[in-house]
């Protein structure tokens, strides 16, 4: 059995990874397990920030390391919160917060301009120094809503408005989501590619 760090906390995020990659035999640790502290984002995307937190795993768990940055860009906007959706609303900034500023931003806004996206890249490195990272990315088209539907998810799943299905991301059963998502697109492709 093959052992990653994955560079997160997030319970959510490791049973994914879990989940994905059971048939494959490798076995994904959260960065506590080893008492890595987060890194700081300093990054100016997506990719950088991820880069970031993969090769700060790698270098104190000594193991493959994967990590993540994702977030959700709004076209009306210009593509904001971007990579700074967690802390939308600030630093420590929780859900429910992020949520109501994005509302509030888009006040006014006709529901044809309120496109947008989940972004996600995944980063794996062999190792701390590896000068090749694997670089998956999935992207997740919607609409933003007017105002929260459904309990399913975290994040902006309840203002995030799926076209194909009719409803809202936090309306989705876990399966269907982790299907058509950005994080289960990117990870399907690093599976692809860790099979190779």
């Amino acid at each position: 059995m093959k052992k990653f760090v994955l560079a997160s906390n997030n319970k959510g995020k490791l049973r994914e990874f879990n989940d994905m990659f059971a048939s494959m035999s490798i076995n994904v640790l959260p960065q506590s397990e080893f008492d890595i502290e987060e890194v700081e984002e300093t990054g100016l995307s997506f990719v950088e920030n991820a880069i970031l937190k993969a090769r700060n795993a790698a270098l104190h768990s000594g193991l493959p390391a994967i990590a993540d940055d994702s977030g959700i860009e709004v076209d009306a906007l210009q593509g904001a919160p971007g990579i700074y959706s967690a802390r939308f609303a600030g630093v420590g900034a929780s859900d429910a917060d992020n949520l109501k500023k994005l509302l509030d931003e888009l006040k006014g806004v006709p529901t044809e301009k309120r496109s947008a996206r989940f972004q996600c890249l995944l980063v794996y490195m062999r190792h701390a120094n590896d000068p090749t990272p694997v670089i998956c990315q999935g992207t997740w088209e919607g609409v933003i809503l007017e105002a929260p539907q459904g309990k399913n998810g975290f994040g902006y799943d309840p203002v995030f408005w799926v076209p194909e299905k009719n409803c809202s991301s936090a309306q989705l059963d876990a399966d269907v989501k982790n299907s058509m998502s950005h994080r289960g697109k990117a990870l399907q492709l690093l599976s692809n590619t860790l099979v190779k």
